[in-house]
């Protein structure tokens, strides 16, 4: 980032007491959503100022040095560590500048028809169609460099897994990337150490902070303020990074517009703790995550998954579910390889002691598969005694079914993919020697897996009917004026794909509803 840009970005070790600003705009969070709003409104001529609970990371300064320690406890939401109140979630989001751009896996997809199309029918988004959103899909499709990944950019994870997914009768495609110039190097979920991956980090904020915005790091913001039905700002403290906790300086902010962009888990947490009702009931409500289904598969051959891009080939196939007479049949997922770096698949791997010794002995010749699950019951968000956030989520009927279909054919692909063995990462550590022991994975309590929660959405869905809805056509919330959520808290249901680019594209069709209305 241009030396000129980084002073427009305050850090916790430049704060030296409490501060109150007034401004045009301002944006509390800064990846997909916020970064994209903050540089449309700034390019517009508007005063804006985008707050950030993370810390700001740089290459140049040596922040991302790809180890996985120090990178979990810099970009990730908890340090890693925070899960739902059952520990069957585990909550991946962001906590930097940038969000969880910085260290997801860089695929990126339009949103597909049939889910705009659901929404509006299903849940009154008006005004979002295909053809409304294309113009915004191209441009964001050119400003990140998407494009099919590249044969030289296909670890052999992802080459056995096309190879098996084809010998099971699955199809396989190129997955979209949103990346210049990368080296694959492996380490996409501990940031990008050479700016390839094209996150909100080297992107949309660059081009806010040079339209004249500025970014508070290292800012926690408490609650949004209100008069008389109308938001005015936002207030909030500062935070010292080394520990996380106030410094004892605080934050005024006073704005015509306030704009939050907190994430999926965290939007409506914010509105919760702000006194912001919802007439239909839904704020903190539909909690969807695209929980993760993985599988790992022991070859004679050297796989090390962490290595190169993680999933440079996918499957789309099996994206819907699938009924006949009312009864599931299969599908509601998309299937990828997988790639975890050591310590995560430490972590995973089931076992203690000497049998997980024994696994990670090999770790260089485990291979994965992974699934991202369209969830369907969902979950729901409330706040403890001190006001914060308690997420809960239990997989429920059909997600159960999804995710025991998702394992079979995770576990298909592995073995035709020439794995000697796979190994369910549940409590007794089931292990599969064949195609002919699927049936196995009938009787696996998919309740006690743990997994990975990439992409909270739906707590502040969208809809015109405030009786129905949280926020409007526009993200504006129902009955607040100048109160705006623009992340994928406003989905009504998860998008089935990586959200990265449906997120910046309703934030584009966003901000320009939100200038031709100004004033």
């Amino acid at each position: 980032m241009d030396a000129a840009l980084k002073t427009q970005v305050l850090e916790f070790d430049q704060v030296k007491g409490s501060m109150t600003e007034d401004v045009d705009v301002v944006v509390v969070g800064t990846g997909c959503g916020g970064a994209v709003m903050a540089k449309e409104l700034a390019k517009a001529g508007k005063s804006v100022l985008m707050i950030e609970r993370g810390g700001f990371y740089l290459i140049e300064r040596g922040d991302f040095d790809q180890r996985e320690d120090d990178m979990f406890a810099r970009i990730d939401g908890g340090r890693g560590l925070d899960a739902s109140r059952t520990g069957q979630l585990a909550l991946t989001y962001g906590s930097n500048v940038g969000g969880a751009s910085v260290h997801y896996w860089a695929d990126t997809w339009r949103t597909p028809k049939d889910r705009l199309e659901k929404w509006e029918r299903e849940f009154g988004v008006i005004g979002h169609t295909e053809d409304e959103l294309r113009p915004y899909f191209d441009r964001i499709e050119k400003d990140l460099n998407v494009h099919p990944a590249e044969d030289a950019r296909l670890n052999t994870m992802n080459r056995l897994f096309e190879v098996g997914a084809r010998a099971a009768g699955i199809g396989v495609e190129r997955v979209m990337q949103a990346r210049k110039g990368c080296v694959g190097s492996g380490y996409c979920m501990q940031g990008c150490s050479f700016d390839a991956k094209q996150s909100q980090l080297v992107t949309h904020l660059p081009e806010a902070l040079a339209a004249g915005a500025r970014i508070f790091a290292d800012t926690q913001i408490d609650r949004v303020r209100m008069e008389q039905g109308r938001a005015v700002g936002v207030v909030g403290r500062f935070l010292d990074r080394a520990t996380g906790h106030p410094s004892g300086h605080t934050l005024t902010v006073k704005a015509k517009v306030v704009i939050i962009a907190a994430g999926g888990f965290h939007s409506a947490p914010l509105l919760l703790r702000s006194g912001v009702t919802s007439a239909s009931g839904q704020l903190g409500r539909n909690l969807m995550v695209n929980p993760c289904p993985q599988l790992f598969g022991l070859f004679d051959q050297d796989i090390v998954m962490w290595r190169n891009i993680p999933a440079g080939v996918g499957s789309r196939d099996l994206r819907l579910h699938r009924f006949e007479g009312g009864q599931y049949q299969e599908g509601g997922y998309l299937l990828y390889p997988n790639q975890l770096p050591p310590a995560m698949l430490a972590a995973l791997l089931p076992g203690f002691g000497a049998s997980h010794r024994k696994l990670m002995d090999n770790a260089h010749r485990l291979g994965s598969a992974i699934a991202w699950i369209d969830d369907q019951a969902g979950g729901s968000v409330s706040l403890d005694d001190e006001l914060n956030p308690v997420w809960d989520y239990e997989l429920q009927a059909l997600d159960r079914l999804t995710v025991r279909d998702a394992l079979k054919k995770e576990a298909a692909v592995l073995f035709h993919a020439g794995a000697k063995e796979v190994i369910i990462p549940d409590p007794p550590g089931t292990r599969l020697r064949g195609l002919d022991e699927l049936t196995k994975i009938d009787a696996v309590d998919v309740t006690a897996i743990m997994y990975a929660a990439p992409h909270p959405s739906s707590m502040c869905r969208m809809g015109k009917d405030p009786a129905t809805s949280v926020v409007d056509c526009d993200n504006q919330v129902h009955g607040v004026k100048g109160l705006y959520v623009c992340d994928p808290s406003v989905f009504p249901t998860a998008v089935s794909v990586d959200p990265s680019e449906t997120i910046m594209a309703f934030s584009y069709l966003a901000a320009a509803k939100l200038l031709a209305s100004w004033g």
